[in-house]
């Protein structure tokens, strides 16, 4: 079996992929998902997202190793196993990040990657029904792209009052947080299409599957790519329990995910070498990196007493003092993205991660 170009992995990435490169009808595309179809109803209901977030049949169920850090504790850290991968479990919260984290990588010397370069391609990639136009500028904002980006549906007055008490502590209003500025307090945005999750498969996968140059293989599983030399030429994979090989004659594209693309790459024999040797792995490139340096944020769920009014329900003075409280301990954030990311980054430990550890029995 071959194609002109191997995509690792049907997820965030791999489906954009899927669909771009198969475009061309003279190109052979082969999408290969260690996951199934997204056939589990809770995917597709919004609110689905709580149970999808501990299904081991659509989600790895991965965990991070204890460390110091987070006094000694292993943190759940869901990804996808699905076609749409985690853009199909996680909560759909649209947020691009800050300007100047982008720009900070392209001073690094990563070319290409400053907040001007990868504007165009989030307005290629989206279809923003935000707000009102008058609230909403489109020097920042697609229309016609595959990915519907809009409102969330449901506004409850609790979050009105966090929202209106953030106001009155300074804190803009912000219609529209993807926009020019991140700062200030609103409700999120979300990837969702008529009160449905759009994941990627749906977006870019599904409006492809006709095409006769791209084939989807699912409950397929990479074991490890096929190196000549110093080229990829292909993949080895798990698929229906049968093992097979796939050559690429062109390009083999790891889109795997955060976890999964550099265990892959470790199995192949391309990573640390100390590391790789200790775990029987003959190093076919040595690349230090490869499974280092990964941040990551947590869920934070307060909990937050209120006042009761005879107890007939909470007043709406009660609402306003609650609200206020809640933003001037600074976690607003939780239902509206308020917070600088820049601010909080150094309170976020960066986790290194050990993937092969246990990658020759778990995956």
């Amino acid at each position: 079996m071959q194609a002109d170009f191997i995509i690792i992995g049907g997820g965030s990435a791999g489906c954009v992929l899927a669909n771009r490169l198969s475009e061309d009808p003279r190109t052979s595309v082969i999408l290969i998902e260690a996951g199934g179809q997204d056939r589990n109803p809770l995917i597709h209901i919004p609110a689905g997202y709580i149970k999808t977030m501990v299904n081991p049949s659509i989600n790895w169920m991965f965990k991070s190793e204890p460390e110091p850090n987070t006094h000694g504790r292993a943190i759940d850290f869901p990804r996808g196993k699905v076609l749409g991968g985690s853009s199909a479990i996680n909560a759909m919260l649209y947020v691009r990040g800050q300007k100047s984290d982008y720009d900070t990588w392209a001073q690094r010397g990563n070319t290409g990657w400053s907040y001007a370069d990868v504007l165009p391609y989030f307005k290629r990639a989206e279809n923003c029904q935000v707000g009102a136009p008058h609230q909403v500028d489109d020097s920042y904002r697609g229309r016609g792209g595959p990915l519907n980006v809009s409102n969330i549906r449901s506004t409850y007055p609790a979050l009105d009052y966090v929202i209106q008490s953030a106001e009155s502590l300074g804190y803009p209003n912000n219609p529209d947080y993807n926009g020019a500025s991140q700062d200030g307090f609103s409700y999120y945005q979300v990837t969702q299409k008529n009160g449905i999750r759009h994941s990627t498969r749906r977006a870019y996968l599904s409006p492809v599957r006709h095409r006769k140059n791209l084939t989807v293989l699912t409950n397929a599983r990479v074991l490890r790519l096929t190196i000549e030399g110093k080229r990829v030429t292909g993949v080895v994979c798990d698929h229906l329990g049968h093992h097979k090989t796939i050559n690429a004659r062109r390009e083999t594209i790891l889109s795997a995910g955060a976890i999964q693309s550099p265990q892959i790459l470790e199995l192949s024999g391309i990573g640390d070498a100390q590391r790789l040797n200790a775990l029987g792995i003959a190093t076919q490139h040595h690349l230090q990196g490869v499974g280092e340096h990964l941040a990551d944020h947590y869920i934070y769920q307060p909990l937050v007493p209120r006042s009761t009014n005879g107890g007939r329900g909470s007043a709406v003075s009660d609402n306003a003092a609650w609200g206020v409280d809640l933003a001037r301990r600074n976690v607003g954030w939780v239902c509206a993205i308020t917070r600088r990311v820049a601010r909080a980054r150094h309170t976020i430990p960066h986790r290194k991660r050990h993937i092969c550890q246990s990658a020759k029995t778990d995956l």
